[in-house]
């Protein structure tokens, strides 16, 4: 299994974050804040679902003051339960919802791309991860 202390997990895990930040537009709450990748899988998840399991949970931990620890800590959270391609996938469904949020360079935009990027994270579902969360 892949653990905290493996390098292949932090190689991974900023290859996912800098993906998910790639061409993201600047967008800011009402209070000021900038808005991140986390913002964009919420309002995705939450277009797909009523309630998705890994947002509940990061919701959860008072100790995340950003949008991007909240994001770190999701992206963890779907790689111990294997949901991070079936989340991304169902945050991806919607093309407005993806030009709103990423500007014409974004891999997300491209459909053969997005299908590549999809394909690995599927792969990953084989692999077993014990981080904490």
């Amino acid at each position: 299994p892949v653990t905290d202390g493996s390098r292949e997990l932090h190689s991974l895990c900023a290859q996912l974050e800098f993906l998910l930040q790639f061409d993201l537009k600047e967008k800011r709450s009402f209070f000021g804040q900038r808005k991140d990748y986390w913002d964009f899988l919420c309002q995705g998840l939450a277009r797909c679902r009523q309630d998705h399991e890994g947002v509940r949970f990061v919701t959860s931990l008072d100790k995340l003051k950003t949008p991007v620890g909240r994001g770190r800590a999701f992206l963890r959270y779907c790689l111990v339960h294997r949901q991070l391609a079936e989340s991304l996938q169902l945050c991806l469904l919607d093309p407005e919802s993806l030009c709103e949020w990423y500007y014409a360079r974004s891999p997300f935009l491209n459909p053969q791309r997005r299908a590549e990027i999809l394909g690995s994270l599927y792969e990953l579902d084989g692999v077993t991860f014990h981080l904490a969360l």
